[in-house]
């Protein structure tokens, strides 16, 4: 074998036992029919509740690169639970998840998410935990039709919004972007000795006017 030129020396492995290596996946029929069985045993277990769990908010996906996207959140604000007449303590109970550590930081989602709220209340059947009692005080409601919800509940839906083509104004063409940027970054920064120093400068005024 002659070698030319800058090339690779060959190493070609053909006594490895790579057979022993190969993975195989014949237990995916059984674990398909394991899964749905544990769906129907966990639907049996929180009925009447929704086989989906408890409503969850609408939230943004972190940074700039996901924004645009819509999901569902850990838990509704505390903010959100007030504004739509539910209380904290009561949530939990009709299947409402509750995350205190988050915060509303646009109105768009402080309405979306009451929305969502007041939807999930307005079709809510909740039932006595003693019927017993409730046939005693005089409620006689007949619960023993009500079909347990198997679908997503309230599933989130991503609609883009599209605006219509329309001209360029001369206010938009004269705009610079990256200017204008560059000028609210170093305002930012400099927020602070600006501030030192008007007020430095303040204070020799008033030093010069009572001398």
């Amino acid at each position: 074998m002659v070698l030319k030129h800058n090339n690779q020396l060959p190493n070609a492995h053909f006594r490895k036992d790579w057979q022993s290596r190969v993975k195989t996946w014949f237990n995916q029929p059984g674990k398909k029919i394991r899964r749905s069985r544990l769906r129907k045993e966990k639907a049996a277990k929180i009925a009447p509740r929704p086989v989906d769990g408890l409503l969850r908010p609408a939230v943004r996906c972190p940074t700039i690169r996901y924004n645009i996207k819509l999901r569902k959140g850990r838990g509704f604000t505390l903010e959100e639970l007030k504004a739509a007449g539910v209380h904290r303590r009561e949530a939990r109970n009709i299947g409402i998840a509750v995350d205190h550590r988050r915060r509303n930081k646009s109105e768009e989602s402080l309405s979306l998410n009451v929305e969502r709220l007041r939807s999930y209340m307005s079709k809510l059947i909740v039932f006595p935990k003693n019927s017993k009692k409730a046939k005693a005080a005089g409620k006689t409601e007949d619960y023993s039709d009500v079909k347990q919800y198997t679908g997503p509940l309230f599933p989130i839906v991503n609609k883009p919004t599209v605006e219509a083509p329309r001209a360029i104004t001369a206010e938009e063409k004269n705009f610079k972007a990256f200017e204008t940027l560059c000028n609210a970054r170093m305002d930012a920064r400099l927020k602070g000795k600006r501030d030192k120093m008007r007020k430095e400068k303040a204070e020799e005024e008033a030093n010069k006017v009572k001398k």
